[in-house]
Order: structure tokens, then sequence, then C-alpha cells
């Protein structure tokens, strides 16, 4: 199943709530890790975590 909507992510933890206002699911907060990418549990948004943040992470 391909994911709703790919989402580039600054950080690795992402807040998610749907996106469709009142009719979205309740807001959740998505930790990375050490992955780079996630994906939402509640309507399958898909997160990457952007390569410019991943170096800076590093750090």
């Amino acid at each position: 199943m391909q994911p709703l909507e790919t989402v580039i992510a600054e950080e690795p933890v992402v807040a998610c709530d749907g996106g469709n206002g009142p009719l979205g699911h309740p807001r959740v907060f998505l930790n990375m890790g050490d992955k780079r990418e996630i994906d939402c549990p509640y309507c399958g948004r898909h997160y990457v975590l952007k390569e410019v943040a991943v170096a800076q992470a590093a750090h």
C-alpha cells in the first residue's frame, strides 16, 4: 500500500494530526530514532528526514 502522502521532515521528531482540521486525528508525536523515516499509525502519512537534518544531528 502506498502512503497517503510523503512529508519531508526537518527534525527526527514530528507531530502529525492528519492535516484535515476537525476531520483529522489526535495529534501524535512520532520519533524516528535511528531511522530516517516513519509512518503515522493513524493516517499513514510517510515522514522522511531531510538529508541536511541527518548531517546536523550527527554533530
